[in-house]
C-alpha cells in the first residue's frame, strides 16, 4: 500500500521509536481487512520494534487495529485504514506510543494526567477531512498520557451503517462514553476545557496577571501571525489572543496561490504560521474569545472567561466565518444535514441527494467534488447566471448527475426533526415555489466578518467590516485592523499577511510617536 518514497520516509521516522509497539488487528474476510493487514505488515517490516498480531473479539469493529505496548491495554484504536489526511495521525500514534516526546507543555500534560474519571472517546472522521486529524491526534495523545482515556477513530465512509444509526452527518464528530460530545475542529486545549470544569476559571486568573502589552493582536490567522512576527522583531512586548490559531485557513483544503509555496493544505500552513510566531518572544493565548474592546490610552480587551487584557496598541484580525443563508431549518439542522465543508462532510453523503447553495467558484467547486460521491447534486444560485470561472462551469455542466437552478431563492430547509429531508426555493422570475427532496445541503455563499463584538466601538462598513485607512488604522487612535475582517478588498491569504505586517508597522510607529508626545507633556509639566 505504501510507495517506495513513503516507505523510506516512514522508516526514517520509525528509527526514533525507543520501545516495543504491538499492533493488534481485528479482521474479517473482506477486501478492506486484507488491505489493512497488508499496511500493518508493511509498517512492521520497517522497524524491529513493531510487531503485528491478530486477535478475535466479537465486540471489535472489523477491520480495525490498536496501537500499544505489548502486555498493556491499548488506548489508541483505529477502525478503518488511516490513509489520506489520517496517515499523519497514524505515524504520530506510532512515534508517541514508541517513546518519542509529546509536543505539549508540561502544564497541559499534567492537566491531562490528573483528569479524574474514565473516558471512552469515539471520533468519526473521513479520509478527505482536513479538520479531523487535529481531533484524532489530540485524543490519541491524551490516551497515551492518561491510561484511563481510550480513543477509537472511526472512518465514517467505511462504517456507513454505524454512521446512519448514530445520525452522524458531519465530521469530525466525537462521542464520550456513548453520548454526543462535540463536533468540528478541536485541539487538546479545547477538549480539556470541556472535561475540566475549573480550567476556564484558572485560565482567567492567569490572564489577569499579564502585563500591559505594547501590541496585542486579537486573532490568530495569517494577518494576526504576520502582525505578531513584525511586532516581535521590533523587540516590543507582543501578545496574541485567539479562539484558534490559524483561523479560517484551518478550513481551507488546498492552497496553491501563496507566493513561493507551490502547494500546501490549510492545516499545514496554519501549523507553520504558529511555529513561526512561537519562534519569537510572543505570548500566544489561544482558546480565548474576545467579547469587548474598551479603548483608551491603555486599551482593554475583555475575554469571554471574564479576564481583561491591556495593551498600548491593538491589532484586530478576527477574520471571517462561513456566511449563513438565514432561512428556517438552517441552524436547526446544522451538523444534521446542513454543512459548510464539502471536503470534510462529503463522504458521509455517499449515494445520497444533496444541494449546493451558491454559484461562485466555491459553490461550483463543491458541486463538482460532491458529484463524484453522491447520487445527485442540485446547485442553486440566487442570480440569473453562475458566477464561477468559465472552466469550472464547463466541468460542472458536463456532469450527468448535476442539476443547475439559477434565479432561485432558497426559502427553507426542512427535516424530520432529526435530519434534513428537503429544501424549498422560489423561482424569482415566476414566483413559483419548488421543493427538492434530499439528504444534505452545503452552503457556499461566502464569508461574514467576525465583528459583532465590536459594534459601537470602531467604525464598521454596511457589511460589518472594520473600516481602515491605507495604514490599517481604524477610527480609534492606537487601534489597527488587518485581514478578512477589514474593508480591504480581495480576501486572500497573501493579502492578509501583507496587511498584518502593515498594521504592525503602523502600531509600532504609533507607539514611537505616542512616547515622544508623552515625553513632551512631562517636560512641559516639569518646566511649568
Amino acid at each position: 500500500m505504501l510507495d517506495a518514497n513513503l516507505k523510506n520516509q516512514l522508516k526514517a521516522y520509525l528509527e526514533k521509536v525507543t520501545r516495543p509497539i504491538e499492533l493488534v488487528a481485528f479482521l474479517d474476510d473482506g477486501d478492506k481487512s486484507r488491505e489493512l493487514k497488508s499496511l500493518l505488515d508493511e509498517i512492521a517490516s520497517l522497524s524491529t520494534r513493531i510487531s503485528v498480531v491478530e486477535k478475535e473479539d466479537a465486540a471489535a469493529r472489523r477491520p480495525s487495529f490498536t496501537i500499544g505496548e505489548p502486555g498493556k491495554p491499548a488506548g489508541i484504536h483505529f477502525a478503518g485504514i488511516p490513509m489520506g489526511h489520517e496517515f499523519t495521525s497514524l505515524v504520530l500514534a506510532l512515534l508517541q506510543t514508541g517513546g518519542h516526546p509529546i509536543k505539549l507543555d508540561d502544564a497541559t500534560i499534567e492537566q491531562i494526567r490528573n483528569l479524574d474519571g474514565d473516558y471512552a472517546f469515539e471520533t468519526y472522521f473521513s479520509l478527505s477531512c482536513q479538520n479531523c486529524p487535529e481531533v484524532v491526534q489530540a485524543l490519541n495523545v491524551m490516551a497515551i498520557i492518561n491510561p484511563r482515556i481510550k480513543h477509537v477513530a472511526i472512518d465514517g465512509a467505511l462504517f456507513q451503517a454505524e454512521v446512519e444509526a448514530r445520525e452522524v452527518m458531519a465530521v469530525p464528530t466525537m462521542f464520550l462514553n456513548g453520548a454526543a460530545f462535540g463536533s468540528g475542529r478541536s485541539g487538546v486545549k479545547e477538549i480539556l476545557a470541556k472535561l475540566d470544569s475549573g480550567s476556564a476559571e484558572r485560565a482567567a486568573k492567569e490572564l489577569e496577571n499579564k502585563p500591559v502589552f505594547d501590541v496585542l493582536i486579537v486573532g490568530g490567522g495569517p494577518a494576526g501571525a504576520a502582525a505578531a512576527i513584525y511586532a516581535a522583531r521590533k523587540g516590543i512586548a507582543t501578545g496574541v489572543v485567539a479562539e484558534r490559531f490559524g483561523g479560517q485557513v484551518l478550513d481551507t483544503m488546498a492552497i496553491e496561490n501563496f507566493v513561493s509555496v507551490q502547494e500546501t493544505e490549510g492545516p499545514k500552513f496554519a501549523t507553520a504560521l504558529e511555529q513561526h510566531v512561537k519562534s519569537y518572544e510572543v505570548d500566544v493565548m489561544d482558546v480565548q474569545r474576545a467579547d469587548k474592546l474598551v479603548p483608551g490610552r491603555v486599551n482593554e480587551i475583555h475575554l469571554a472567561n471574564g479576564a481583561v487584557l491591556k495593551a498600548k496598541t491593538v491589532i484586530l484580525s478576527t477574520g471571517a466565518r462561513w456566511r449563513e443563508i438565514n432561512v428556517p431549518g438552517e441552524r436547526e439542522y446544522r451538523g444534521r444535514g446542513v454543512a459548510y465543508c464539502p471536503h470534510c462532510d462529503g463522504p458521509l453523503f455517499k449515494g445520497k441527494r444533496v444541494a449546493v447553495i451558491g454559484g461562485g467558484n466555491s459553490g461550483v467547486e463543491a458541486a463538482i467534488d460532491l458529484a463524484g460521491i453522491v447520487s445527485a447534486v442540485t446547485l442553486i444560485e440566487f442570480g440569473t447566471e453562475l458566477r464561477a470561472d468559465a472552466v469550472l462551469q464547463k466541468k460542472l455542466k458536463s456532469m450527468p448527475n448535476v442539476t443547475i437552478v439559477t434565479n432561485a431563492q432558497t426559502t427553507e430547509i426542512s427535516g424530520d426533526g432529526k435530519k434534513v429531508d428537503g429544501l424549498t426555493y422560489t423561482d424569482r422570475a415566476t414566483g413559483a415555489s419548488h421543493r427538492v427532496a434530499l439528504e444534505g445541503v452545503f452552503v457556499q455563499i461566502g464569508l461574514v466578518p467576525n465583528t459583532e463584538w465590536l459594534k459601537g466601538t470602531v467604525e464598521l462598513s454596511k457589511h460589518g467590516e472594520i473600516v481602515v485607512d491605507a495604514k490599517g488604522a481604524t477610527s480609534l487612535p492606537g487601534v489597527f485592523a488587518a485581514g478578512d475582517v477589514t474593508t480591504v478588498p480581495y480576501k486572500q491569504i497573501v493579502i492578509a499577511v501583507g496587511e498584518g505586517a502593515k498594521a504592525s508597522l503602523s502600531a509600532f510607529d504609533h507607539l514611537i510617536r505616542a512616547s515622544v508626545e508623552d515625553e513632551a507633556v512631562v517636560e512641559e509639566e516639569v518646566t511649568a
